[in-house]
């Protein structure tokens, strides 16, 4: 593996899924692999999970770790070819991402989506100007429309939860009061169409993804009867793909409460976090012993774990 910016870098998700479980009862094995080596961690926006498990994930490797919050502590950059940089831009990708290089070895970038741009967002400036630039391995940490560790944390969650049958997995819609970007949509939905299983994605008329995305998977607009019988319910807001950023509904009665959850075959609680309680899901569901939100936290750091020791493979 030389990048990680896409669930599909990983050339075997069920091999990769065993590995990072097996590497979670042993997680220091591998400690001498990163030795003499640094990575370096750009944070355009802010971070917990991400950053702390992805740390985590590099110290257990032996890698040396640098962290860097272009948010605060670094110039703005400019992404652009053929501009004039006589605005707010201090600096170029160009020269920053050569730079960088040469004081890590690897390195991840977390970036989200401005949502007023479809096509730039689309275009994943950010990541693919540092892939384009930088000449050593970049990992997403979360870009414009992608999240692909969190996708492969929620691979190795629904592995160690897993039914003895071809599981049902609801991916559904909840409301929230701000913008939220697509990408954790996105990367599941692109984790679950490499799994057998039988997969539902579940939102108001309206907040259809990105048909690029979503292709030929099931989509059902009435929620209670997406969750009939579920075994992994997965919940995330995000806002309108058609209507790009905008939030045009924040109906209450789709939020994820315990009579909805009866609906389903004793299904497992899944969100990425952070959450809003009882505006996403009631207390008494994330609070009940079929949450599994800890874990699939927990998951974040064998995802970033096995994904940099392939690469420094």
């Amino acid at each position: 593996m030389n990048n990680f910016t896409h669930i599909s870098d990983i050339e075997d998700l069920q091999v990769a899924v065993k590995e990072a479980i097996d590497l979670k009862q042993d997680e220091l094995k591998f400690k001498s692999l990163g030795k003499g080596k640094t990575i370096c961690l750009l944070f355009f926006n802010n971070s917990l999970r991400t950053r702390l498990s992805t740390q985590k994930a590099a110290q257990n490797l032996g890698l040396n770790v640098i962290v860097m919050n272009f948010g605060s502590e670094g110039w703005q950059l400019e992404f652009e070819d053929n501009v004039v940089m006589n605005q707010d831009k201090s600096e170029h990708v160009k020269e920053a991402a050569k730079v960088i290089a040469q004081y890590c070895n690897i390195v991840a970038i977390r970036s989200f989506a401005g949502l007023t741009n479809k096509e730039e967002d689309k275009a994943e400036q950010v990541i693919n100007s540092f892939k384009k630039y930088a000449g050593i391995p970049v990992v997403n940490m979360e870009s414009a429309i992608g999240h692909p560790l969190q996708a492969l944390a929620d691979a190795i969650t629904m592995e160690e939860f897993k039914t003895k049958h071809k599981p049902k997995v609801v991916l559904s819609w909840a409301p929230h009061p701000k913008a939220l970007p697509h990408a954790v949509a996105n990367s599941f939905i692109e984790m679950m169409q490499l799994k057998e299983a039988e997969f539902v994605i579940t939102h108001p008329v309206g907040y259809e993804l990105d048909s690029e995305i979503t292709k030929n998977s099931k989509i059902e607009y009435n929620q209670e009867k997406a969750f009939e019988k579920a075994d992994f319910v997965y919940v995330k807001n995000w806002s309108s793909f058609k209507n790009y950023g905008k939030v045009d509904n924040i109906d209450a009665s789709w939020m994820i409460t315990s009579e909805k959850m009866k609906l389903t075959n004793n299904a497992k609680f899944m969100h990425c976090l952070p959450v809003r309680r009882n505006v996403i899901v009631a207390d008494e569901v994330i609070d009940s012993k079929n949450s599994i939100v800890i874990q699939q936290a927990n998951n974040r750091t064998y995802a970033a774990q096995i994904v940099l020791k392939k690469i420094l493979e």
